[in-house]
C-alpha cells in the first residue's frame, strides 16, 4: 500500500520545528479530507466473497465501496460480511467477470 499523504514521524533526530511542520501538514491534510484510508479491491472471479487485507482496518471499521468499472457499477447485492483486525470480507454474487473493481474508504 503506497502512502500518498505525509505521515508524522517524530523521531528524535528531527528538530522541534521540523516536527511541528510535519504535524501541521498532517492536520491540514486531515482538515482537507486527506486521511490516507483508501484502497482498491477487485472482486474475486468465480467466488462469493473477496477479502481485503489492510493494516488500517480494525474491528470497528466501516468499509465503503465505490465502483470504478462498468462491471462494478452494475453489481448489486454485495455487503461487508465481516470486519476484523487488518481484514474485511465482502460477500457478493459469484461471477466469472474479473473486472469488478472498486475503490474503498476505511472509516474508524
Amino acid at each position: 500500500m503506497t502512502n500518498q499523504y505525509p505521515t508524522a514521524q517524530f523521531d528524535s533526530g528531527k528538530s522541534i520545528e521540523e516536527r511541528v511542520r510535519l504535524l501541521q501538514q498532517v492536520v491540514n491534510g486531515l482538515m482537507d479530507g486527506k486521511h490516507n484510508a483508501t484502497g482498491t479491491v477487485t472482486f474475486t472471479a468465480n467466488a462469493s466473497s473477496t477479502v481485503i487485507n489492510d493494516r488500517r482496518i480494525g474491528a470497528n471499521s466501516i468499509i465503503s465501496l465505490h465502483p470504478t468499472t462498468e462491471s462494478a457499477a452494475g453489481e448489486v447485492g454485495y455487503w461487508v460480511s465481516s470486519v476484523g483486525q487488518f481484514t474485511a470480507t465482502i460477500s457478493h454474487a459469484s461471477d466469472s467477470r474479473s473486472d469488478r473493481t472498486f475503490r474503498y474508504v476505511i472509516d474508524g
